[in-house]
Order: C-alpha cells, then sequence, then structure tokens
C-alpha cells in the first residue's frame, strides 16, 4: 500500500511527542526532563503544556508542577467500541487474504474468558469451512484461543513447567498458533496476532485449512499472508 504523503504540522507534531513521552514515562515528568528528552527548548514545550493542561490532556501537580497524562485520552479511545473498529479495520486486509490463499479465514477476541468470532470472510472456492460470527468456544481448546491467551499470561520463567506453560511459550515466542482441530477431523486451525498487547487490544486471525487427500501441509506461504493482514489491520488501528 502507498505510504500517505508527508505534510509537516510542527506544532501538532510537537503536541504528540509530549503525549508520549507523557505515556512512555513511569513517573511525572518535570518541564526539563520533557526539553532534555525531546530536545527542545523549555519555551516552546511550555507553551505547548499549557495548552494540553487548559484541553485536559495533562494535569500537573501543584506541588511538585510535574506533568502526567490525565485519562481524556483513554476516554477518547474507549468512547468507540473495540470489536466494531477491529471488524472495520479488517475487513479488506481478509478478504484480500482470502483471495490470496484461497482460504476462509476468521477473526476472534476474548470476551469474559471465552474466544467470540467477530468477523469472517468466506474463501471463494467452491467447497470452504465457515465460522459462525458470534460463535464462542472455550480458549484453551481453540489455536486462536490459545494464542490470546499466550500473550494476556505473563511468563513463568521458573521451572518447572506444565505443558501449558511450555505451550503458552511457544506461542509467545514464534507468535503463531498451529494445532490439527480438536473438532474436526481433517482440519487445521492456525492464527496469527492481530494489535498489541502491551495496549491490551489483541484479536485472533485464523484460517481453519481442510486437509485435501494427499496434501502434506505447508503453512509458509499461508503465514506469509497471514501476517500481512494481520500488519495491515494492526496499522489500521494506529497501533504498533
Amino acid at each position: 500500500m502507498a505510504r500517505s504523503p508527508d505534510y509537516p504540522v510542527p506544532a501538532l507534531e510537537k503536541g504528540l511527542d509530549i503525549l508520549e513521552a507523557l505515556a512512555a514515562a513511569a513517573i511525572p515528568q518535570s518541564l526539563a526532563d520533557l526539553a532534555v528528552h525531546l530536545e527542545r527548548s523549555r519555551n516552546e514545550l511550555f507553551r505547548m503544556l499549557n495548552c494540553l493542561e487548559r484541553r485536559g490532556y495533562v494535569t500537573r501537580d501543584p506541588v511538585s508542577a510535574k506533568y502526567s497524562l490525565s485519562l481524556k485520552l483513554y476516554t477518547l479511545a474507549h468512547g468507540h467500541n473495540f470489536a466494531d473498529k477491529m471488524v472495520q479495520a479488517s475487513r479488506v486486509p481478509m478478504q484480500q487474504l482470502t483471495e490470496r490463499v484461497r482460504e476462509s479465514c476468521h477473526l476472534s477476541i476474548m470476551d469474559r474468558g471465552r474466544l467470540l468470532v467477530i468477523a469472517q470472510q468466506e474463501s471463494p472456492e467452491r467447497v470452504r469451512l465457515s465460522i459462525e460470527v458470534g460463535a464462542t468456544f472455550e480458549a484453551e481448546r481453540t489455536a486462536s484461543g490459545r494464542l490470546l491467551l499466550a500473550f494476556e499470561t505473563p511468563a513463568h520463567p521458573a521451572a518447572p513447567h506444565s505443558a501449558v506453560d511450555q505451550a503458552l511459550e511457544t506461542i509467545r515466542r514464534t507468535g503463531v498458533s498451529i494445532a490439527e482441530s480438536e473438532t474436526i477431523e481433517g482440519v487445521r486451525d492456525v492464527a496469527v496476532l492481530v494489535g498489541n498487547p502491551s495496549a491490551g487490544m489483541t484479536a485472533a486471525l485464523a484460517i481453519t485449512r481442510l486437509l485435501r487427500r494427499g496434501e502434506h501441509p505447508d503453512d509458509t506461504a499461508l503465514l506469509e499472508g497471514m501476517h500481512s493482514a494481520a500488519r495491515e489491520i494492526t496499522r489500521s488501528l494506529g497501533l504498533h
């Protein structure tokens, strides 16, 4: 996809730099801290911070005069339903993926401890598998569910590991969850991560493949297309 034209907007860039610096900082930042970190003068940052404080995006401690983010950005981000935004962002990449790999694909999120299918795109092939939108599954029994659990669950470095811990660590390391279907014989599930676990916004893009007679599955080309679609969805959501 062609990149958008680069039209510099210095004042906006400066404000976004401040917000990103405050978001990345573990503790409130002084004007001097921000000036050093952003390599800008105190005067230009002070004017921008004054505007951001007046608009409610940052708060300033009355004693230390240090700045931190308010919850306004969080409120704005959560004013739109995450699932709806994910479905909207995934529509075109999922359609392009099915045309490329000739397999149906679906997108799932975790909802109250279960895997919830929120979008589905059917293969253009005459024989295909379809997963119903709105269907829910036990997360531990699906490739998509295990993928999302792996990035929700912190790693356990101390030995010994349980079989579940080892499986989740493998998924965390590779970013891919592959398994033979536990419900339908001759079906192989492949899932890759969409979104950003650090932001708490993730989904699983999955393909449920029909293994045709005599076929030896090679997931290389399939995963290449899936990763490309996942990156495009993530980018459309404004995540990294």
